[in-house]
């Protein structure tokens, strides 16, 4: 399948859907399809593990150490939760943006990893890479999208594509990342940090604790953190308040100073101040979003 049919085929599903401007859950092997048909303003959001294939368009995606431009052609590929920021940069309603969106699965890259050459080389540590989609990438890619439209297959044939595009992501130019993630060295601790500053994200940050739940000391860990996160582990913290305070406004049925307590906010007024730096308007302003 050409790219030009792999765009075709997203269309279709999309305008099956009734998705004219967000993202289709197709229902085969978790695969997404996001669709934009405008330029957007810059986005805040924590990207989990995933693959991102663009197919047509462009965004730019960013971190606190920089950022990328993934266009057509291009995958980018998140290894570690990482909070970002994004906007759509090429995009028109006769040609829109449209990428293909793979969330990674653990477990499947945990049984695979054994059966990657380990001497391969690639990867940069960081969370976030991006690189040209390689054919044998492409043609997984387009064999998963084909099985939406046929649903009486997806389900034997889903589960096998998807296995093949983990594997063959282990053996891209990400996957010494990826596999050091799986191996328990440096990368897999800086995960197990990460999550317990995900599942402990109103608790005060300790680098001392961080760097022993990591195993390392703390100029260690900290150098490593910020290789993988390009940020620190203070900065990652108030990222992920920010980002999860933004929920609960738009939620709704809370107060900003409420908000700002449950996320671990001492004083309203500092979280006012960093989520309008943050976000370019002032929380109440997301109260009403």
């Amino acid at each position: 399948m050409t790219m030009d049919r792999m765009i075709a085929a997203a269309e279709r599903v999309c305008a099956a859907a009734g998705v004219a401007d967000g993202t289709v859950d197709t229902g085969v092997a978790r695969l997404a399809i996001a669709r934009r048909p405008a330029l957007s303003p810059l986005e805040a959001m924590i990207y989990e593990p995933l693959v991102c294939f663009v197919l047509q368009g462009a965004k730019d995606t960013g971190t606190q150490g920089g950022g990328v431009r993934a266009s057509a052609g291009r995958m980018l590929v998140v290894s570690h939760d990482v909070p970002i920021v994004s906007r759509i940069v090429e995009a028109t309603p006769h040609r829109p943006y449209i990428a293909l969106i793979l969330p990674l699965d653990l477990s499947i890259l945990r049984e695979l990893v054994s059966e990657v050459d380990e001497d391969r080389a690639g990867g940069t540590g960081r969370a976030m890479t991006l690189h040209e989609a390689d054919d044998p990438l492409c043609d997984a890619f387009a064999r998963l999208l084909d099985l939406v439209e046929r649903p009486g297959e997806a389900g034997v044939l889903g589960p096998l594509v998807q296995r093949e595009i983990h594997y063959r992501l282990l053996v891209s130019p990400q996957g010494a990342t990826l596999r050091a993630l799986l191996a328990g060295g440096p990368a897999g601790r800086i995960s197990d940090v990460i999550a317990h500053l995900r599942a402990h994200v109103a608790e005060p940050v300790r680098t001392e604790a961080l760097a022993r739940l990591a195993g390392m000391s703390r100029s260690t860990f900290h150098a490593r953190f910020k290789a993988v996160t390009a940020t620190t582990p203070l900065q990652y913290q108030k990222e992920m308040r920010l980002l999860q305070a933004r929920e609960h406004l738009r939620l709704g049925g809370q107060s900003v100073s409420s908000v700002a307590f449950a996320v671990g906010y001492e004083s309203p007024t500092q979280f006012s101040r960093e989520y309008t730096r943050k976000f370019g308007a002032p929380p109440r302003e997301d109260m009403r979003a």
